[in-house]
């Protein structure tokens, strides 16, 4: 099966900013027991396997230890409700890495998958600021941080990240999440946004 896919990605976890498992390449614990984190992937363009998977998102939903390389962990999908169901079984082959692709790399540290979601996902935009909702189960604020000359601020050189290599941070508030069991809220916490383009 050949496959490709670009769009935005936006990332918010229960760690407070800046998430410590990302800048270590997973080196370092989360700032809390464990890491909830929620990975929204809105697909602007591609296809998989011929079928145009244009206009769908997608959000990975993980529970992790405190130290993520030790694996262990609870990953569930939500697939946004407008795509067909054709488009969702080939970005369910694409987003649980069935079918290469980075997310197949996670696949040594995954123990659990909790299962698979239909939901309306929306995300708004106001310059900086980006609000995500996932029907009754995520509800995210996040306003990306940006230098005095309006460009935005980054991480660089990640090994270890889905999204890619160059991550630009933001400030996650008025969060309100919970889906497949794993609960988080708070604001101040960590998230991050970005291109992606993938292709296997």
């Amino acid at each position: 099966m050949s496959w490709n896919i670009a769009g935005t990605y936006y990332e918010n976890c229960s760690c407070d900013a800046i998430c410590p498992c990302t800048w270590s390449n997973m080196n370092q614990g989360a700032t809390n027991d464990d890491c909830r984190v929620a990975l929204l992937f809105e697909v602007e363009n591609g296809s998989v396997d011929g079928v145009d998977v244009a206009g769908t998102a997608c959000v990975i939903i993980m529970q992790t230890p405190k130290q993520m390389l030790e694996g262990n962990f609870k990953v569930g999908l939500i697939i946004s409700d407008s795509a067909t169901d054709e488009q969702a079984e080939k970005l369910t082959a694409v987003f649980s890495g069935a079918v290469g692709g980075p997310i197949a790399s996670l696949a040594p540290l995954i123990a659990e998958n909790i299962g698979v979601e239909r939901l309306p996902i929306s995300v708004d935009h106001n310059g900086a600021q980006h609000h995500i909702v996932v029907g009754e189960a995520l509800d995210m604020g996040l306003t990306k941080e940006l230098t005095p000359d309006g460009d935005p601020v980054q991480l660089t050189n990640i090994v270890i990240h889905p999204a890619g290599p160059t991550l630009d941070v933001a400030i996650a508030d008025q969060v309100n999440n919970s889906i497949f069991g794993i609960d988080w809220s708070g604001d101040g916490l960590s998230a991050f946004s970005n291109p992606f383009s993938w292709a296997a």
